[in-house]
């Protein structure tokens, strides 16, 4: 695997580690900043917001300045958002502390592109390794993530969790440092006259259906119960660390395969993968409405994470074949208006039901959706005649 990917990897995951830093603390942060319980998600909501408003510029934008000046800005506004979070955190204010959480969601969606950089730099037959090994710089995040948290907690006395912000900002600066040493594709610059499908026509290809719609449900399933997690172990009792430590075996779900799931996409096909990744999400759920143990919720995140690997890298290694090299900014725009779009949804519910319909009654409720995707996969691997493609 080339330098680049490496670095790529490297890059990711501390984003990565950013990210499952706020999935630790935030929700905690807003259940205390937050005039009422429901609203305590917001900030979460907020942080996927800002991702889904950052999808589609971000991929245009990249196609202008090019990968590497993009990756700048989005680190840059990432500095912006942590911040703008620790100002909130000192002067005890919700709105902007949800603002902060909004630029972070932006920095973030810069970053969602890494994977397609990635397979940018690889010929055909080694895109899924390179997706996985992406995908696996998480490791460092899922042990530095919930550790800083905890590190953190009471790091500046009067003030819980700034010091992860704090953490947060160091992530991003050495994230823009690592990319000067990345040595990106020169950008392919297209006749005028090159025809490209009107991105309606690209969406509805079977093809980009089936991987876009899975990527949608794993990400949404996965965000509705990651999110819940730390405020339903909080309801029953749970200290800070314990559900640190839940978050922390659920980031290793979600990046420690990326060390072979490109190999056993390469070895077993890509929908194959995809389906045994939902049927992992569903022992998931399986597990959480039989019990609220410690085990529960340690095995049940696990499981969780790693159904999302399987069916996230795959339905990634799915959509680059969807679209054409002049067609690149667009479809991988909409790709990732869709996904984060509905994850959004998910961070605006995820603290609502939590906190009205319960913990069991949302596990309920992600069974069909997970069963949705298994079906339009199924329907279409017939039709396309994909086999275990």
């Amino acid at each position: 695997m080339n330098f680049g990917v490496l670095a790529l990897s490297f890059c990711k995951a501390l984003l990565s580690t950013g990210n499952v830093l706020l999935v630790a603390v935030t929700a905690l942060i807003g259940q205390t900043l937050s005039p009422d319980p429901i609203w305590s998600t917001l900030p979460v909501a907020f942080q996927f917001i800002g991702l889904m408003c950052a999808t589609i510029p971000a991929s245009l934008i990249m196609n202008k300045i090019g990968r590497k000046n993009g990756f700048y800005l989005g680190n840059m506004l990432g500095i912006a958002g942590a911040l703008f979070c620790i100002q909130a955190l000192y002067s005890a204010s919700f709105n902007l502390f949800c603002t902060g959480t909004f630029f972070l969601g932006i920095g973030i969606g810069f970053g969602t592109l890494y994977r397609f950089a990635a397979v940018e730099m690889c010929e055909k037959p080694y895109r899924a390794k390179a997706i996985s090994i992406i995908m696996a710089g998480g490791v460092l995040a899922a042990i530095a993530g919930p550790n800083l948290a905890i590190f953190s907690q009471d790091m500046i006395e009067g003030t819980p969790f700034v010091g992860a912000f704090w953490g947060l900002l160091v992530l991003y600066i050495a994230a823009m440092l690592v990319l000067t040493i990345v040595n990106f594709p020169p950008q392919v610059i297209h006749a005028p006259g090159v025809r490209t499908r009107p991105v309606i026509e690209i969406i509805l290809q079977p093809l980009f259906l089936v991987s876009v719609i899975a990527a949608m449900v794993s990400y949404v399933v996965m965000n509705l119960l990651m999110t819940a997690t730390p405020l339903a172990m909080h309801h029953h009792g749970f200290q800070f660390e314990q559900s640190a430590l839940v978050i922390e075996l659920h980031a290793l779900g979600m990046f420690l395969p990326g060390f072979f799931t490109g190999n056993l996409i390469n070895r077993f096909g890509t929908i194959r993968i995809l389906l045994i990744g939902a049927l992992t999400m569903l022992v998931c759920i399986g597990i959480n409405l039989n019990g609220q143990s410690q085990l529960h919720f340690s095995i049940a995140l696990f499981m969780l994470g790693l159904g999302w690997n399987f069916m996230f890298v795959s339905a990634t290694h799915l959509v680059a074949d969807a679209y054409s090299e002049a067609e690149k900014p667009k479809a991988q725009a909409a790709n990732e208006f869709l996904i984060f779009s509905m994850v959004t949804i998910s961070a605006l519910a995820s603290g609502w039901m939590e906190a009205t319909l319960g913990w069991h009654i949302m596990n309920l409720m992600c069974i069909p959706v997970v069963l949705f995707a298994v079906l339009i996969v199924i329907y279409f691997r017939k039709k396309l005649n994909l086999g275990i493609v």
